[in-house]
């Protein structure tokens, strides 16, 4: 088992260094993602099924039209493909959860440190 107190998990960089908690290829991958002040994450899709649950703070999600601010305990899904914005005008600390990880095309990047976090 693995286990993570969120609330302890150090983001130095903000949006520009989420932290990888948990990947593992086929099935899932879980990241911290904290949005300073004014920060956010431009319109962009993903080739997997997202989830994004705010864990702290607010955030403005916008997908197909739509806009909707969520507090603390909000969950947003998206499907493959699904072009979707989310930004932070007060700050926020947000799970995303992408499964299965990978989908076809999706950029790999750095694989998780051993003890199941890092940034990258």
């Amino acid at each position: 088992m693995q286990h993570w107190t969120l609330s302890e998990v150090d983001t130095p960089q903000g949006a520009r260094s989420p932290v990888v908690l948990h990947s593992k290829d086929g099935a899932e991958r879980a990241v911290l993602i904290e949005l300073r002040a004014g920060e956010g994450l431009g319109e962009h899709s993903v080739k997997e099924s997202a989830l994004i649950l705010v864990l702290d703070g607010t955030a403005r999600v916008e997908a197909g039209g739509e806009s909707v601010d969520g507090g603390t305990g909000s969950l947003f899904h998206f499907e493959p493909d699904e072009r979707h914005s989310v930004r932070s005008d007060d700050g926020a600390r947000l799970l995303l959860v992408l499964a299965p990880w990978t989908g076809d095309g999706h950029y790999r990047g750095e694989r998780p440190a051993a003890s199941g976090v890092s940034a990258s």
